[in-house]
């Protein structure tokens, strides 16, 4: 009798240890595998850096194409193109406290947060508020006049 119950008790956990493996690796698979997808960075063309004044950002809007399931979808990005003598920075417009979409005010020459007061110098730098961080920035190339922000 004791040895017909623990053959069934060794049987019963063999089960238990199977089905835990696989639901170990059908959930471990699931939240692993987006880290192993490859993201394909593009570069867009932002605007002309003939047209940019020097040490002043300008707000530009990007169109974005990403796959969502069997559609395309266009996410609009704003960011600034700042050039600096013969280069271009980009900062992207998203404040670093909140979120808060950004924007450039000509008269104090600053990026302003209107949601909680961060101000930004023209290179991104916080200048006052509760920013933690400089604004973003993103790689960016002049090619044949044209300046090409990678998203």
């Amino acid at each position: 009798m004791q040895n017909r119950r623990g053959f069934l008790v060794r049987i019963i956990q063999t089960i238990h240890a199977v089905m835990g493996a696989t639901l170990a690796f059908v959930v471990g698979g699931a939240v692993v595998a987006p880290s192993f997808t490859r993201k394909q960075n593009s570069w867009l063309k932002a605007g002309s850096f003939s047209g940019l004044e020097d040490g002043t950002p300008r707000p530009v809007t990007l169109r974005v194409a990403r796959a969502d399931g069997a559609t395309e979808v266009i996410d609009r990005r704003i960011v600034y193109l700042v050039k600096n003598g013969p280069e271009v920075h980009v900062l992207d417009s998203t404040c670093t406290h909140l979120g808060c979409r950004t924007r450039y005010n000509p008269e104090s020459m600053k990026i302003e947060c209107p949601c909680h007061g961060g101000v930004y110098d023209a290179a991104g730098h916080v200048v006052s508020g509760p920013p933690p961080s400089p604004l973003q920035r993103l790689p960016a190339r002049v090619e044949n006049g044209d300046v090409l922000v990678q998203v």
